[in-house]
């Protein structure tokens, strides 16, 4: 009896052993990154099912800021701005008779505007939930907010009295907004609030690369959530990376506005590439094997993230395309908080996402350069992050 015990555990420990040596080989498969520099970040955070990345990207990028000028970390509200921007959303859409965007989507400059106009509040001040969920849930809240501004249309005069109505159902989602609060034993109203953080709104600028329009000079990019009509400056692609590149290398953080809707987007992975699905590099047996694939094969196992992949080599040109054609569309806004590396030495960055911190990297990714290259829309970046050189071109 005591034998067979013992040939039992044996066999459960090889057992258990094969198990953890085939789950490490598994997780060697994939990509492991070694971090090369990582600036200050707040946690993770959770838009859920809100079409709301732009204000928690905004935001976290503030955050970060603060770190980074030794304030302390800062939980700021993100439904503080939502909520002021949609009703300056709706005044735009009344006054362009219903032809502007009026959607839960943004950008980066709604933050900056918003808390120059009606400064910012904490999180625990305002969290936005006032319509028992305890995450955030807009799709009913972005039904009626848009049926009320459309029938408010149909009727083609418009009464002073739609303000009022407007903001008691901005109310009734959101809860009423705080004219003064307490926040650590200091009380405050949202803009001393805002100016005891000691960030300059001003000193937040939005760049993009694109051959539509002449680089150095501002322009409104064309985005259906930009319905603020925002400008952004334009410099060439290599520029744009060695701004971001610059910017991490000093300390500072860089929201990242881009489309995450490609395959080679992987959230289960915490991975986003752009693999070359042509392989034109490869020879002998490598080269035949692949040839005998079908289209659809060849597509799976260039995103099946089960090794690392070669990329495209990503032009001004590729990535000018893929936003004339709307491949590449305003998607989502995400914070790069720093660089790493692959474990073939390629260069990747850490994005800090809004989709909660249950996943790989505690709610961060990695994204290869050839992926920022590819796939930005714009980038907000702290103006003191630029180089004496590109201040000039851009003329800060």
């Amino acid at each position: 009896m005591k034998r067979v015990f013992i040939i039992i555990i044996g066999l459960l420990f090889i057992g258990t052993t094969a198990f953890a040596q085939d789950k490490k080989k598994e997780e060697e498969k994939g990509y492991t990154f070694t971090i090369v520099k990582e600036n200050p970040a707040t946690p993770a955070k959770d838009q859920s099912r809100s079409g709301t990345c732009w204000s928690f990207a905004g935001i976290g990028l503030l955050e970060s800021e603060l770190l980074k000028n030794g304030k302390g970390e800062y939980d700021l509200s993100e439904m503080w701005i939502v909520r002021n921007a949609y009703m300056e959303k709706a005044e735009k859409y009344l006054r362009f008779h219903g032809s502007n965007s009026f959607a839960a989507g943004g950008g980066f400059h709604d933050i900056t505007e918003m808390i120059k106009k009606y400064g910012i509040v904490p999180e625990e001040a305002y969290t936005g939930l006032n319509y028992g969920e305890t995450k955030h849930n807009h799709g009913e809240i972005d039904k009626v907010l848009e049926a009320f501004c459309k029938s408010l249309i149909s009727q083609k005069t418009l009464t002073p009295a739609w303000k009022t109505a407007f903001n008691a159902i901005l109310d009734a989602y959101f809860g009423k907004m705080p004219e003064n609060f307490t926040y650590k034993g200091v009380n405050y109203t949202p803009k001393s609030f805002a100016q005891s953080l000691g960030l300059n709104m001003d000193d937040y600028v939005e760049i993009g690369s694109f051959t539509h329009q002449p680089f150095y000079k501002p322009f409104i990019i064309e985005i259906p959530d930009n319905w603020m009509m925002g400008t952004i400056q334009n410099v060439q692609l290599d520029e744009m990376i060695q701004i971001i590149d610059n910017a991490i290398a000093n300390g500072y953080s860089i929201g990242w506005g881009a489309d995450v809707s490609e395959k080679g987007f992987s959230w289960k992975n915490a991975v986003a590439i752009v693999p070359d699905e042509d392989k034109s590099d490869l020879s002998g047996t490598e080269r035949d094997r692949w040839e005998k694939l079908t289209a659809a094969e060849k597509a799976k196992s260039a995103y099946s993230f089960d090794g690392t992949a070669k990329e495209k080599t990503i032009t001004q040109e590729m990535r000018q395309e893929a936003f004339d054609n709307y491949n590449t569309t305003d998607d989502h806004g995400m914070v790069i908080v720093g660089v790493a590396k692959d474990q073939n030495g390629n260069k990747f960055y850490k994005i800090k996402n809004s989709w909660g911190n249950e996943s790989k990297y505690d709610g961060y990714f990695f994204a290869s350069e050839a992926f920022v290259k590819y796939k930005t829309i714009d980038i907000m970046i702290n103006k003191n992050a630029l180089s004496k050189e590109m201040k000039k071109k851009l003329g800060y």
